[in-house]
């Protein structure tokens, strides 16, 4: 699944959640990923519906009321690594802070590890880049897309002082994502650096070609002449045009290394990868890295082949098309929580479906039972409901 992040009223923290509570992440959930944070302050997170102008909108209240408090990066990553959260949330969350660290540093001129933070290093902030981060691989996003960043003028009162806007984190982190940006639609603050911490760390500002399956709708805290939501497509790649195969031979290169170069090519728009074990010349052994997506994407395909692998040279073979069954996402409830299942169809009907192997890995770790475990439970739930058995301890 992709999703886009259409921020015609800017984006904070909180609307991001909000967004994503609306598009279907539990706040249940949400409260059960924070709580794996170990925070040592009290919190809470309530999620209200809203009214936006003629809008209807989910609005995110994170409750954090600690005393002034400035963390190093270090804190943080020790935090956020002392947790139980997934490696994925562990490593993106990690990598927005230290996009703000990065920007932080140039602002006062310091280094990355010696910056503190202030704002961005409060507990509610940091309950919003977790959030964040758990919510989209809750909801199964595997790459996402922003629309460009109105940016207001004026002025903020932080704890550094007076501040002119946009603030100078935000301008920082957005120059060094090289984003897009516009004017916005009043004075003042329309992207917190929060917000532009997120969208320039996870997104890749464009907007793609989607078939669209939900829509959520994350409020602001303020009130303005105009709906001030932000709005989160979720959908699938539209896949019409030429596609390509594109392919490599490689017998020198460490095993491990494929793990994390599938999986870049996966958020580069891949529709497909796979590697086959090949004898090579020599008599070596050998592996096949093959890669299928649209045409569009070859280049850049391309080029992570080249820069993430071993290989001196790739092969590109053009296909005229490519046929596709339709298909539907089934969400189930198990006594181990929400399972989605990808149902096939076939002239409108259902003719097969599969459990999400992801949601069943994350939830058989929550649980610690085996994932087959997880699998039987949600193909129980899928085919016989109402006769879920209870959580084994």
């Amino acid at each position: 699944m992709i999703a886009y992040l259409d921020a015609a009223s800017g984006i904070s923290g909180d609307m991001f959640l909000g967004a994503l509570v609306d598009a279907g992440l539990g706040v249940d959930t949400l409260r059960g990923f924070i709580s794996r944070l170990n925070l040592p302050d009290p919190w809470s997170i309530e999620a209200v519906e809203v009214k936006k102008g003629p809008m209807r909108a989910t609005q995110v209240r994170v409750h954090a009321p600690e005393a002034a408090k400035h963390r190093h990066l270090h804190h943080i990553r020790e935090m956020i690594e002392a947790s139980r959260l997934p490696a994925t949330v562990v490593q993106t969350a990690g990598r927005v802070f230290e996009r703000l660290a990065e920007a932080e540093a140039r602002v006062h001129g310091s280094s990355v590890e010696k910056v503190h933070f202030h704002e961005v290093g409060a507990v509610d902030s940091i309950i919003d880049i977790v959030g964040t981060t758990a919510g989209l691989v809750e909801l199964g996003v595997e790459q996402l897309y922003c629309s460009p960043l109105p940016l207001g003028a004026g002025w903020v009162d932080t704890q550094h002082g007076r501040m002119a806007l946009p603030a100078p984190a935000t301008l920082q982190l957005l120059a060094a994502a090289k984003a897009p940006t516009l004017a916005g639609p009043g004075d003042g603050e329309w992207v917190t650096p929060t917000g532009a911490a997120l969208a320039a760390t996870l997104g890749v500002f464009e907007q793609p070609a989607m078939a669209l399956e939900r829509v959520g709708v994350g409020a602001g805290q303020r009130d303005a002449p105009w709906p001030n939501v932000l709005r989160l497509w979720l959908g699938r790649r539209n896949r019409t045009g030429p596609m390509v195969q594109i392919e490599t031979n490689i017998d020198d290169m460490n095993p491990q290394l494929y793990a994390p170069v599938v999986e870049c090519l996966f958020a580069a728009g891949a529709v497909d990868v796979w590697l086959t074990p090949v004898q090579m010349k020599k008599s070596r052994p050998g592996v096949v890295l093959s890669v299928l997506a649209g045409a569009e994407l070859e280049a850049a395909l391309v080029q992570i082949l080249l820069e993430q692998t071993t290989t001196l040279g790739v092969r590109v073979q053009a296909l005229t098309h490519r046929h596709e069954a339709a298909r539907m996402v089934r969400e189930v409830k198990t006594c181990y929580g929400l399972v989605r299942f990808k149902v096939k169809l076939l002239a409108g009907k259902p003719t097969a479906m599969t459990p999400e192997y992801d949601d069943c890995k994350r939830l058989a770790e929550q649980h610690n039972v085996p994932v087959r475990v997880v699998m039987n439970e949600a193909w129980i739930a899928a085919t016989h409901p109402g006769q879920e058995a209870s959580v084994s301890p």
